[in-house]
């Protein structure tokens, strides 16, 4: 391992291992708070100034047994959902509100400054910010396996079993607008300037629809499902796991149809898991199998790639698979999860 690999974990940033794998990370609205929540329903949350002192990082028991973590409405809050029903607000100080409890699993969350929505099954509910009655709920005919907000938070986009469901947040009718390809899509994602929305399938694809005349979009040739997708800052690429580099499809010049992919970070033998874009510049982050994590610069020169850690440890100890990583808001700092347990943050700003 070079001295620039294990410098940047060690002397901008911090980690912790846990004991039980990470379901997902969150940076709170303000960019103040960090946190990752275990597949136990243990939230950790650590102050943006003290990250890199681990012994100060904050451990909450929230659910028993985790399966989906958001930011919160609030500008220093997250949401989690877990298997025993509940929806669960929290604060940066580690107040725990449970704002839902039911009997089936909260599967996916999606929120914005003012409203959140989350899934049971089929079925997805749509609140204002801090509510605990529905404003609507949304039936689909499948279980649900994505869920997002467009930029503006006007619509709401859930995937399903033959295709996706889109609703406008603020129409007093629940009136469904269907994107339909037949087949198991497995999440989603929803283009920056609302130009389209994608999907995963089971088939190691993507499948599109450009949202201004319902076309659809295909792109294949994954060797692996692909389970983590993001679109740059501005929408022109589509960056996505499921190879043994991150793949990115271009959405402008007429692309994704018809134009080859560009791949960014190749690591022969090891495949990536997760893929996060910067929220400024053009740049991925980029999780693989073994816990190693990556910048990579979108359109800039081969090489032009910065390593943030390497997957094993001192001592041979393997991270396991990243889950989860992303930016603050600025772009200042990453914090990443593994299968592993182990939850690392990193200062990118120029005082690191």
């Amino acid at each position: 391992m070079s001295e620039m690999t294990k410098s940047l974990l060690e002397t901008r940033g911090a980690e912790r291992c846990f004991e039980a794998p990470i379901v997902g990370v969150q940076v709170s609205r303000d960019g103040q708070t960090l946190a990752a929540l275990t597949i136990d329903g243990d939230a950790v949350l650590m102050a943006r100034e003290t990250m890199r002192q681990s012994d100060e990082w904050r451990v909450v028991s929230v659910h028993d047994g985790a399966l989906s973590f958001a930011q919160g409405c609030g500008e220093d809050s997250f949401l989690s959902g877990g298997e025993d029903g509940r929806v669960v607000s929290l604060a940066a100080d580690g107040t725990a509100t449970e704002l839902h409890k039911g009997r089936g699993w909260i599967d996916c969350l999606a929120s914005t400054s003012t409203h959140y929505a989350f899934s049971c099954k089929k079925q997805v509910s749509l609140r204002e910010a801090g509510g605990t009655e529905d404003l609507k709920s949304l039936e689909h005919p499948s279980a649900i396996s994505g869920l997002a907000f467009d930029a503006k938070g006007r619509r709401l986009a859930a995937s399903h079993y033959n295709g996706v469901s889109l609703w406008f947040v603020q129409s007093k009718d629940a009136n469904v607008h269907s994107l339909t390809w037949k087949g198991s899509h497995t999440g989603l994602c929803m283009h920056p300037g609302g130009e389209a929305v994608v999907t995963s399938m089971q088939e190691n694809e993507l499948h599109g629809w450009r949202l201004s005349d319902g076309h659809n979009m295909r792109m294949s040739g994954y060797p692996r499902k692909i389970g983590s997708m993001d679109f740059t800052r501005k929408g022109r690429w589509l960056a996505t796991s499921g190879a043994d580099a991150a793949v990115l499809w271009p959405f402008f010049g007429g692309g994704p149809m018809g134009k080859a992919p560009m791949e960014l970070a190749r690591l022969p033998g090891l495949f990536t898991t997760v893929v996060k874009t910067h929220p400024t510049d053009d740049i991925v982050a980029i999780g693989f199998e073994d816990g190693t994590v990556l910048l990579a610069e979108v359109g800039g020169d081969e090489g032009r790639i910065l390593p943030m850690c390497n997957g094993q440890r001192s001592g041979g100890v393997n991270r396991g698979a990243v889950t989860s990583l992303t930016f603050t808001p600025q772009g200042g700092a990453l914090i990443f999860g593994t299968e592993e347990g182990y939850v690392g943050v990193v200062d990118l700003s120029a005082h690191g």
